[in-house]
């Protein structure tokens, strides 16, 4: 199969994969994103192998790329809210906070900076693209070559290290 071929199949097919792609994410963008990213896997498959079926492999490709974009979203979201006590997203200083609410969240910033310091470059690296950059457990696996639960596991630990820091902090 050339990529002549695909491309004709690709574009043919664009506007059904978007709205397929659509109705599974919610979201306009992200279909736009996945449908890119599901050309990109597609080359890159047929630069490896023979693919007898191309359409089929084609929506295939892009339904299980969606379908891991909603498990990382899910798994994000879950460990956003679920890891974070309500008590500490409560003690985070807000703009109209009194003096003394900012000085805590400053100092509970610092003892944070610390123990995140003494994490290993990898969780380092990890912490920074889930929590600072947004990327998917999924997206960070992909890019530091490691596995999904890996990241997982990871990003657990360091958050029981922050949950750790601002409970020996409120504990005072």
């Amino acid at each position: 199969m050339s990529q002549s071929r695909f491309n004709h199949v690709f574009l043919t097919q664009r506007t059904s994969l978007l709205r397929t792609l659509e109705r599974m994410v919610n979201n306009h963008s992200t279909a736009e994103d996945l449908l890119q990213e599901t050309y990109l896997r597609v080359t890159r498959a047929l630069s490896e192998r023979a693919i007898d079926h191309l359409e089929p492999f084609v929506f295939q490709t892009a339904r299980n790329l969606a379908l891991d974009h909603l498990r990382a979203r899910r798994i994000h979201s879950r460990t956003m809210v679920d890891d974070v006590p309500q008590e500490l997203v409560h003690s985070i200083a807000a703009p109209t906070s009194s003096a003394e609410d900012a000085a805590h969240a400053e100092q509970l910033l610092e003892r944070l900076n610390v123990s995140l310091g003494q994490l290993s470059a990898r969780q380092q690296r990890i912490f920074i693209l889930s929590r600072l950059h947004g990327h998917s457990y999924q997206e960070i696996a992909e890019e530091l070559n490691v596995s999904l639960s890996t990241v997982q596991k990871e990003l657990k630990l360091i958050m029981s290290i922050c949950i750790g820091v601002a409970d020996r902090l409120n504990a005072n």
